[in-house]
């Protein structure tokens, strides 16, 4: 009793710790869930952070918009602020497109939950009512997030379309502003030209004192790595190029690609050599603080216009080459060409001091005047070189006589000068710097870039490379064959259209109005590609592929050989299983460089799912052939049932096998000729190869003796004469069988093995004059076959005809030898 008592109190006390726990944990889980709800610091939902961050674009917006007032005068400042404009765009967009995964959620959960009970119906769950409730309202808080990022969107497009408007202005302002010309203007500029002089000299001096007293060190510094920069480049380009760097006078009669080339190269090297020693020069003067703000201002236009005064010289000497008249492109007399190249270097230098001058006036702001009349000065100097080109005779007729430019040409010239002079005397004078500066800057590109043009049409000409010395060069040092230069040939023309294309057509928007910021806005837009369907598509993007393939290309090339030829061949293995192992390696690589080809220019492969159900349809329809070849050939090439150079025989086809891809075979017949046979017809039908194993093989010739000969004797000679060739085995042993008595000869084999088969010819015909000869010697006779003759009737006489057709004599009887008799009988035989 006692202990019952004890044990339900112990119950009862067990029962109350439980109770006791239980509520214990809930009152702390009712606490931590309380704390939870009045945490201050949750992380803020995606419609919060969307919201921050168009508040912060709104007033990027509106800050990009009072620049835009600002610089409404300044083409370069616009130029920046739509380069901003452009990223500001970009981020408008991320902000819209974060609510795509959550908008979808949303869609599919109300989908699945459904609309709600119509009126009679009965009610739904009000958790799912709830559910709904709060899917609806977060739904219509993205989507007046996603208007507000949408209206954001228009204002950034409308200060895009205002900042074109203002350009178009100011480009537009810039060429049809009239300037008074007077005799007035000329003594103002006298004066303002005196006193800016004196003014940018003192600034000059000072700078100078400066440099000479504190900086010189620097100074030298900077000019010693500028030139370490530009001579890399020289050498460098020198020891690639060779002899495309500069003409040889020792070549009287260079090829149209040989001068095409030295002219093109040459003043690509040279100009970029001193262009790279300015800028380097330039950047470590701004390194080492040697430059002022107006100074450093003042040396980028001098070195910028030093630039393009050497290039258009350099230029005229590539094209004219007045020294050296094999090597110059266009046929005028050595006077012109002297005359030509002095004229073209004047105007450059002419136009590039106005554009100094220009920079240096608008820096210090000097008086309008200044600018106008020293504008108007170079422009008619310029407008009368031009002209003084027309009047030159360049050419030589029959007798040696000069002779004028053609007259479109002069036409052309005389119009151009024209374009210059007259806008300017009539105060148009931005629209005669303009003219002027095309004529020589962007005369001086297209004529570069036509070069280029004509050289990489030249390279790609069949065999061009190859009767040049840099090619005869290269392939002496990368022992290559003909066919493979000329391929490289082809790849050399691609890469100088490249570099002429992306390479001067910067270079002439440079010089049309347009912004170094408008073409990175161009080529960014260029690389963000476009869309084809669901696939965007970048030429970028498209060319890192190509890139990426040709690379995957001629490193799965190089291991095919390496494994081919250092390898497998090291190891004595078969050549058959070396072209197999080769093809396959190849196969695959191509494949894996295909793939990451594919990823790396962009294109999710995900995409192509549609692409792959379209194939899979024609697969079903009209590629089915093409698929059975292609999976045999896979076959082939992992079961291996032929190699190369087997013998094989495959329904008609007789020969060697030279080459199993995965769609065909190709076999050369004995004949030699080629015969491409699909690979299903192999695997689909029998196919005998003489050789799968090994080339052991057995050589059967037939031997008709005719009746009253001694068969034992001829036995006897044949096995002699089996025995004594050198390409019979001695094992397996040769053998003669009696065939059979035959309607008119007795029917004798010869069987031999040879140790390789493909010897059969040399060896048939080796036998048989050797039977020929010994039964001649053993008076043995073979039979004729008088039914041959018959069949061919026309080339016999009737009379043999008839002879021919009688029945031939029946054979004397054999007298019959007792069956218990056998060794009497082998006893007559051989007496």
């Amino acid at each position: 009793m006692i202990r019952s008592r004890s044990l339900s109190a112990a119950r009862s006390a067990l029962w109350r710790s439980l109770a006791s726990l239980f509520l214990l944990l809930s009152l702390a889980s009712g606490t931590v869930a309380q704390d939870q709800t009045q945490q201050p610091n949750q992380p803020p939902s995606i419609i919060q952070q969307q919201n921050a961050s168009l508040d912060k674009l709104t007033n990027q917006l509106q800050a990009l918009q009072a620049r835009v007032k600002d610089a409404s005068d300044d083409d370069a400042k616009l130029v920046d602020v739509r380069s901003e404009l452009d990223n500001l765009s970009r981020a408008v967009i991320d902000s819209g497109v974060a609510f795509r995964p959550r908008l979808t959620q949303i869609n599919d959960r109300l989908t699945q939950i459904g609309n709600p009970p119509a009126e009679g119906e009965p009610a739904e769950p009000e958790v799912v009512a709830k559910e709904r409730q709060a899917l609806t309202a977060e739904k219509a808080e993205i989507n007046a997030v996603i208007g507000r990022a949408e209206q954001l969107s228009i204002g950034v497009n409308n200060a895009v379309n205002e900042i074109a408007t203002l350009r178009r202005d100011l480009f537009a302002h810039m060429l049809t502003r009239r300037y008074t010309i007077d005799y007035a203007l000329f003594g103002e500029v006298a004066d303002a030209f005196q006193s800016e002089g004196a003014a940018v000299w003192r600034t000059v001096a000072s700078w100078l004192t400066f440099v000479m007293q504190y900086k010189l060190e620097s100074v030298l510094a900077a000019c010693f790595f500028a030139l370490g920069a530009a001579a890399v480049l020289l050498i460098g380009g020198q020891r690639l190029l060779g002899r495309l760097y500069e003409p040889n006078a020792a070549i009287t009669n260079p090829t149209v690609l040989g001068k095409l080339s030295v002219a093109f190269w040459s003043t690509l090297l040279k100009s970029a050599t001193v262009s790279l020693f300015l800028g380097v020069t330039w950047l470590f003067f701004d390194y080492f603080q040697v430059l002022r703000g107006d100074i450093g201002e003042m040396m980028w236009s001098l070195f910028q216009v030093i630039s393009i005064v050497y290039f258009v010289h350099r230029l005229g000497l590539a094209i004219l080459s007045p020294r050296l008249p094999s090597w110059r492109l266009i046929p005028v007399v050595s006077r012109a060409a002297s005359l030509l190249v002095a004229l073209s270097s004047t105007m450059a230098l002419i136009t590039g001091l106005d554009y100094f001058l220009s920079s240096v006036y608008q820096l210090r702001s000097s008086p309008l005047s200044l600018t106008v009349g020293e504008s108007l000065l170079s422009t008619i100097l310029t407008g009368l070189l031009v002209v003084l080109i027309g009047f030159i005779r360049p050419f030589a007729d029959e007798n040696g006589k000069p002779r004028p430019w053609p007259r479109w040409a002069k036409a052309i010239i005389f119009l151009l000068g024209a374009l210059i002079i007259v806008p300017a005397l009539m105060g148009y004078i931005g629209f005669a710097r303009f003219v002027s500066r095309q004529v020589v800057v962007t005369g001086a590109t297209l004529a570069l870039l036509g070069i280029g043009l004509l050289s990489a049409r030249a390279v790609a000409e069949e065999n061009a490379l190859v009767a040049t010395r840099f090619g005869r060069g290269l392939r002496r040092r990368l022992n290559l064959d003909e066919t493979t230069l000329d391929q490289l040939s082809l790849a050399m023309s691609v890469a100088i259209y490249l570099l002429v294309i992306f390479g001067g057509i910067p270079l002439i928007l440079l010089q049309w109005g347009f912004q170094p910021a408008d073409i990175w806005m161009g080529i960014g837009r260029l690389a963000e590609g476009f869309m084809v369907g669901s696939i965007r598509f970048s030429p970028i993007g498209l060319a890192i592929g190509l890139l990426i393939f040709a690379l995957g290309y001629f490193v799965t090339r190089w291991f095919q050989g390496w494994l081919d030829g250092t390898v497998m061949a090291r190891g004595k293995v078969d050549v058959g299983v070396r072209n197999s192992i080769r093809m396959m390696v190849g196969y695959a690589g191509y494949a894996l460089a295909a793939l990451i080809a594919v990823s790396a220019a962009g294109i999710n492969l995900s995409s192509l799912a549609i692409v792959a159900g379209a194939l899979s349809v024609g697969i079903g329809f009209g590629l089915q052939n093409i698929v059975n070849n292609f999976v045999s050939g896979l076959i082939l090439l992992a079961e291996r049932p032929f190699k190369v150079g087997d013998w094989v025989v495959a329904g008609a086809v007789q020969g060697t096998v030279k080459k199993v891809s995965v769609r065909a075979t190709e076999i050369e017949t004995f004949q030699r000729q080629t015969v491409i046979m699909p690979n299903s017809e192999l695997i689909n039908s029998a196919v005998a190869n003489w050789t799968h194993r090994n080339k052991l093989g057995r050589l059967d010739i037939k031997v008709n003796l005719a009746y009253g000969m001694d068969a034992r004797r001829a036995h006897v000679v044949m096995m002699n004469i089996a025995r004594a060739h050198p390409l019979v085995l001695r094992n397996p042993e040769p053998q003669v069988v009696f065939l059979n008595f035959g309607a008119a000869a007795l029917e004798m084999e010869m069987r031999v093995f040879l140790a390789d088969v493909l010897n059969q010819n040399s060896v048939q015909n080796d036998l048989r004059f050797a039977i020929m000869e010994a039964f001649d010697r053993e008076g043995l006779e073979m039979a004729s076959n008088p039914r041959a003759v018959v069949e061919k009737k026309g080339t016999v006489d009737p009379e043999e005809e008839a002879l021919i057709a009688e029945p031939a004599p029946e054979p004397a009887p054999v007298a019959a030898t007792p069956i218990e008799e056998p060794v009497s009988r082998r006893r007559k035989y051989r007496s």
